[in-house]
């Protein structure tokens, strides 16, 4: 589509409205209702759908705008579509205005703080008269809220350290929700009459995990016609500064954008400048300085000279280094592994063979097992695990060992059905707070592999929750530990946990730590990624899908990945089945393992 130059629709009337926004408004409904005491069918009603437009295999509006019937997907209704058309043209729906209107706008915001739902807020709002966040620093300062019923000393301190960890930092958007609206803006630019290049530059191209702002680069001769076309972009809601070369505004959701428009003579030299680190910026220009050469973001010049600035690969090829990827530029060694010609040749997507993280209907999936066999075959893929929740995780409806035996016996059949794809037999079992796992050895040793995961008492010590692990991993049927560290981005921090030790133990097992793919996620940490490597862990990236669409965020576990140094080598799902075999066989200590053939 070529857009023209001329003014374009008005951005207070948006072309359309993102999934991330159609399901958080879902779940401001819900909490809405959940807040005023409506019936919990009607709240979980809304919860489920707010998960049903996450799991969208593309843009709800784009399908809409094809001609697509939302309802031809699972989970769909004519009513529910009703909504979600609506939601993606206008962004709101009758009942939200509704609900808007009768509620505090502020008292919706301290849902977003970890450890407060719905019926806390209605608590402190009900007992404590609290409607902002202001108001409940207040409360929380004076000892109010400690006691509270629901509350005590422990949760109104955590409540207290996130709101002053808030006010201190700035906000910033999950990788995988900025996402939805850089990529979409950087296709717009492309399309622009004249513009030859257009890259996403900053911590969102160096695959940080979440991102505080865009900083997009374009190429193009005329520059003042590609600001004057990126201002009218429809998603826009306000310009904050525009010249000829350079422009920022605040997109709709909040983020703000920074557009630099460059000749093509120094687009290299611009995308190097802004992508950034700071650090790795700094290191590579004094670099420059001891060479009797100077890098800005128009190029690299001798005196006046320019000697290169074209392309990435010029910039630093005139220092004497190869190109170093965008997610290693953090000055954390990339530049001495440069020179000496020790950078790694990081994985990348296609370099995955399999997912060995994935749930179905059996639990809290929503998709049945040969919906998610179908699709991650499509992908390309040759093999997936299905792990689903063991019993303990009863909101999740896990599976006890009755339940699990027969999901054993309906892969088995799909086995003997397909070839070319093999489903493998897994769990996502529970450890518990002593160590010992959720479900007895009997069933598990009936699996290909078992997936153990901390899933409650994140408040232990750091000797305990480190023990606890420990114990988990002596278990020789425990072939990978899930999502190490335990953190949800922007709402739990990572459990306090000796990962070294952690590691440490998995090598001597010979077992596998996962980096959870999940954008909530993204678990292993870079750091802890580099230290997996360095002990020689094998790492398995994997999706823990609960739908199709989920595994498209196997792409955010390869970019943490990546900064995190991996290359293909040291990721167990990069193997053929066949390889996969010997080594999980090796986790327990065996020479073979009955796993399906290939």
């Amino acid at each position: 589509m070529t857009h023209r130059l001329q003014p374009a629709p008005s951005p207070a009337a948006p072309a359309f409205f993102h999934n991330a926004e159609i399901a958080a408004a879902f779940d401001a409904i819900a909490d809405m209702l959940e807040i005023g005491n409506a019936n919990p069918f009607r709240v979980r009603a809304d919860r489920n759908a707010s998960r049903v437009v996450t799991g969208l295999p593309a843009e709800a509006a784009a399908m809409i705008a094809k001609g697509e019937l939302l309802t031809d997907l699972p989970g769909i209704g004519e009513d529910l579509a009703h909504k979600i058309e609506d939601l993606a043209r206008t962004g709101s729906t009758p009942l939200l205005d509704q609900l808007r209107r009768s509620m505090p706008p502020a008292l919706i915001e301290l849902l977003q703080l970890p450890s407060l739902g719905p019926k806390r807020v209605k608590a402190l709002h009900d007992q404590l008269g609290v409607e902002t966040i202001a108001q409940l620093h207040r409360a929380l300062k004076d000892g109010r809220v400690a006691e509270l019923r629901g509350f005590g000393p422990k949760t109104a301190s955590r409540l207290l350290q996130a709101i002053e960890a808030q006010i201190r930092t700035p906000k910033r958007m999950k990788r995988a929700i900025a996402a939805q609206y850089a990529e979409p803006l950087a296709a717009y630019l492309r399309s622009i009459a004249g513009v030859h290049a257009a890259e996403i530059a900053g911590s969102y191209r160096r695959a940080r995990d979440t991102v505080g702002d865009l900083d997009i680069v374009v190429t193009a001769m005329r520059t003042g016609e590609t600001i004057e076309a990126f201002t009218h972009y429809p998603e826009l809601d306000r310009i904050v500064a525009s010249g000829t070369t350079r422009a920022t505004g605040i997109l709709r959701c909040g983020l703000q954008v920074d557009i630099r428009v460059v000749r093509p003579e120094s687009y290299g030299s611009a995308l190097v400048y802004f992508t950034g680190s700071k650090a790795h910026n700094i290191a590579i220009r004094g670099i420059a300085r001891s060479l009797g050469l100077k890098i800005s973001e128009y190029g690299v010049f001798r005196g006046r000279r320019r000697v290169a600035g074209k392309d990435e690969q010029g910039v630093y090829a005139s220092i004497g280094l190869p190109l170093i990827p965008p997610e290693l530029r953090e000055d954390q060694g990339e530049i001495d592994a440069a020179r000496e010609g020790k950078l790694p040749r990081l994985i990348d997507v296609p370099d995955l063979r399999g997912d060995l993280h994935v749930h179905t209907t059996a639990t809290d999936g929503r998709n049945s097992l040969a919906e998610m066999a179908s699709a991650a075959k499509a992908r390309g893929f040759d093999y997936i695990a299905i792990t689903e929740h063991s019993r303990r995780v009863t909101v999740a409806h896990g599976l006890d060992p009755a339940r699990l035996r027969a999901q054993i016996a309906e892969i088995d059949a799909f086995n003997r059905r397909q070839s070319g794809f093999t489903i493998l037999k897994g769990i996502e079992v529970d450890i518990d707070a002593d160590g010992r796992l959720d479900l007895p050895d009997g069933v598990l040793a009936q699996l290909d592999l078992v997936v153990a995961a901390v899933h409650s008492k994140f408040e232990l010590s750091r000797a305990d929750q480190t023990e606890r692990i420990l114990r988990a991993l002596d278990n020789p049927l425990v072939t990978i530990l899930a999502h190490p560290s335990g953190r949800l981005i922007g709402e739990r921090e990572p459990y306090d946990v000796d990962m070294e030790r952690i590691l440490r133990k998995a090598k001597a097992r010979g077992c596998f730590v996962e980096l959870n793919a999940h954008p909530d996620r993204l678990d292993l940490l870079d750091t802890q990624c580099r230290m997996a490597k360095s002990l020689g862990v094998l790492v398995s990236i994997n999706s823990d899908a609960h739908s199709t669409a989920d595994f498209d965020n196997l792409r955010f576990g390869v970019g943490q990945a990546r900064r995190g140094w991996l290359e293909r080598g040291d990721v167990v799902n990069t193997r053929p089945l066949p390889e996969l075999k010997r080594l999980i066989a090796r986790t327990r200590g065996t020479s073979s393992v009955s796993l399906p053939k290939a």
